[in-house]
């Protein structure tokens, strides 16, 4: 049995990883650290392309464990048919939940409290005085209530909103209240000021905030993306936001990185971060506390956390 593990990090830098494991850097460069094919556990680099990602799988035959460092795994799929059964694929759940919630927050309050026009004021040295839309006493949806989105719900609390609803792909309850499945977003949709999206992006939701989701919203609501780009409709958010009836801020875009001169840079009332809801200081530590937990299981055979799914048998 093979006992490499590929991971982006100097594991000299990473405290309580197992000792009998023999462990090598690898980020995504051109060239392997090892033989693919000693690899037993294979730690995906960290915001590297889909392509990058995948391209050792097919030559990883002795691999037990794939352990993505994002909460979606959505990059790694195209590589799943090359593992051979019984693998193992683990998303880093408890990783990105804090860092993500974080932003969210910070995107809708930067977006109805009118933040950047005050930046393109300051820079004017114009005074923006009047009324703006505050947070309290609004209705929030988060469509996509895994995780993240539970922790968005956290730090709504103390906002005094008026209701929070919560979507999820099936109807469920939880100590906060009931969850709604997909299929009641028709009904809940035009009661929300704010849609928070933070679903994962899987063939189901792609495309999922389309034009007839768009056009359910009330006149005025705030949408946040802090999923995946492909959940929306790019052209018909952008035929929403040109017409002035809705608000977006965007962590996330279809295509990503969005490129110059694409019309969502410029378009009206769009907030438009460059997908950094889990790329911050809080990143690093978590990767390397869930690394080193995950791995000191896998050296003592004990059930792995966060498995999403085992390749067919």
């Amino acid at each position: 049995m093979t006992s490499d593990v590929w991971m982006p990090f100097d594991p000299a830098d990473v405290p309580g990883l197992p000792a009998e494991l023999a462990y090598r850097f690898w980020d995504g460069g051109p060239d392997y650290p090892a033989d693919p094919a000693d690899c037993a556990f294979y730690v995906v680099p960290y915001m590297k392309p889909s392509e990058i990602a995948v391209r050792p799988l097919a030559a990883m035959t002795g691999v037990r464990v794939v352990q993505t460092l994002t909460a979606g795994i959505d990059h790694v799929q195209p590589g799943i048919p090359l593992l051979a059964p019984g693998v193992r694929l683990c998303n880093a759940r408890g990783v990105h939940e804090a860092s993500t919630a974080e932003l969210t927050l910070a995107l809708v309050l930067a977006s109805l409290r009118g933040i950047p026009g005050f930046v393109r004021g300051q820079e004017k040295q114009e005074w923006r005085s009047g009324f703006y839309p505050a947070l309290a006493d609004k209705s929030v949806l988060i469509v996509g209530y895994g995780s993240i989105g539970a922790a968005i719900e956290d730090r709504l609390a103390p906002f005094e909103c008026a209701r929070v609803a919560r979507v999820a792909r099936s109807w469920r309850t939880t100590e906060r209240g009931e969850v709604h499945a997909l299929t009641d977003l028709p009904e809940l949709l035009p009661h929300a000021d704010v849609v928070i999206v933070s679903t994962p992006l899987t063939e189901r939701t792609k495309g999922l905030v389309d034009a007839a989701f768009l056009a359910r919203l009330k006149d005025g609501a705030l949408l946040v993306n802090v999923a995946r780009g492909p959940v929306v409709d790019t052209g018909a958010l952008l035929a929403e936001l040109e017409s002035g009836r809705i608000h977006a801020a965007l962590d996330v875009t279809d295509p990503e990185p969005l490129p110059v001169g694409h019309p969502l840079w410029h378009a009206p009332n769009v907030l438009i971060s460059p997908h950094v809801g889990g790329s911050s200081s809080a990143f690093t530590p978590r990767a390397k506390r869930l690394l080193a937990a995950q791995l000191t299981r896998f050296a003592a055979q004990e059930p792995l956390d966060n498995v999403v799914l085992t390749t067919d048998q």
